[in-house]
């Protein structure tokens, strides 16, 4: 079966009313019918003959095909089994070759498997990520201790701009630490609703992250990660006030917070990583 015409919401709702589809809205899905606004993507993302790319939630293959006729390896996770269907006819040429391989079910629960403990990664990670699932699949990668070469992540703009918050920002957030932790953060375009089919009422920016020169260490990431969740978990609240609730312990919080030399009556918007990390090896040090 041969590719629709990704620029033409005609062609695509005609391809889903003929094989019974319907959107799911709680996937997120939205077509992205814009053929500039794709290539200035694939463009961002820089690949090449063989360039490893996974891609999250391929919908009908607007990208995958792009990606792969720019001779990526292409690997997607997609959650609709409606479109692995599809998909797996529109790309069976490639597959057969080995360019083309589809991971089906929640992305959330199945990247991880893919890497085999974090020794096999792809160059290149993408995927147009739904609002309910972008924090979460970026903190949880980052948890894992893992950063992607480079990633090129459209979402909800709101979302992009907390991922790019500094710190004194009202946008600086939990996933703004995690991803100015790992990652340097550049906007590639913004994309209103009109360039999407279904149309959205949000607009949307693509974002590339590529991972720090001069990544801060910290001895336990996972305490890292659920530490700065809690300092966020009450923006009125203070430092002080946050972290207690998170060690259960009024007094360790003084102490820790001491010998951060942080002040306890700043909120966590103000902090900045290093100052997070120093904060997380303090506790992880007293917890011992």
């Amino acid at each position: 079966m041969n590719c629709p015409d990704y620029n033409s919401p005609a062609e695509l709702k005609t391809i889903l009313d003929s094989n019974g589809f319907s959107m799911q809205k709680k996937f997120g899905q939205n077509f992205l019918i814009n053929q500039k606004a794709r290539e200035k993507l694939i463009e961002a993302l820089e690949v090449q003959k063989d360039t490893t790319v996974w891609e999250i939630g391929p919908g009908l293959g607007a990208m995958t095909s792009g990606l792969l006729n720019e001779g990526a390896d292409v690997t997607v996770f997609e959650i609709d089994r409606g479109f692995v269907s599809l998909l797996s006819q529109f790309f069976d040429s490639f597959a057969k070759q080995n360019k083309f391989r589809i991971i089906e079910g929640d992305v959330l629960k199945t990247w991880y498997n893919q890497t085999q403990n974090g020794t096999v990664l792809p160059q290149r990670f993408f995927g147009n990520l739904p609002y309910n699932i972008a924090a979460t699949l970026i903190a949880d990668t980052i948890e894992k201790g893992i950063r992607f070469e480079r990633c090129v992540f459209t979402v909800q703009k709101e979302v992009a701009v907390r991922m790019a918050a500094k710190p004194g920002s009202t946008d600086n957030s939990s996933l703004s630490v995690l991803c100015n932790w790992a990652y340097d953060v550049k906007p590639i375009i913004d994309l209103s609703g009109s360039n999407f089919w279904p149309k959205p009422n949000v607009d949307s920016r693509a974002v590339l992250l590529t991972p720090k020169a001069d990544w801060p260490g910290c001895a336990n990431p996972k305490l890292f990660v659920k530490m700065q969740r809690a300092l966020f978990s009450s923006r009125r609240k203070t430092v002080r006030n946050n972290l207690q609730g998170f060690l259960n312990n009024a007094a360790k919080t003084v102490e820790y917070l001491e010998k951060a030399g942080i002040d306890p009556i700043l909120r966590a918007e103000v902090l900045n990583v290093q100052q997070m990390l120093t904060l997380c090896d303090v506790i992880n040090e007293g917890e011992k």
